[in-house]
């Protein structure tokens, strides 16, 4: 999930939990900075972001969503 700069993990647990209605084993994250892009002579920096990895525990539901994509 890409997730606010200033959330920590148990804020993200914690939405994740009562948006999808799932228990959450852990979460992982990680500060990805933005690429350098170019177009021409000109150039810059995308945003940077958060990325958030989330487990689940062995007895929740999976999240419906993700199941359609695979």
């Amino acid at each position: 999930f890409v997730v606010d700069k200033s959330a920590n993990k148990s804020e993200i647990k914690k939405a994740i939990e009562e948006i999808f209605g799932v228990k959450v084993k852990s979460v992982n994250t990680v500060n990805v900075n933005g690429k350098l892009k170019r177009q021409g002579k000109t150039q810059g920096y995308r945003s940077d972001y958060k990325k958030a990895y989330v487990t689940l525990t062995a007895d929740s539901k999976a999240i419906e969503f993700f199941e359609s994509l695979s």
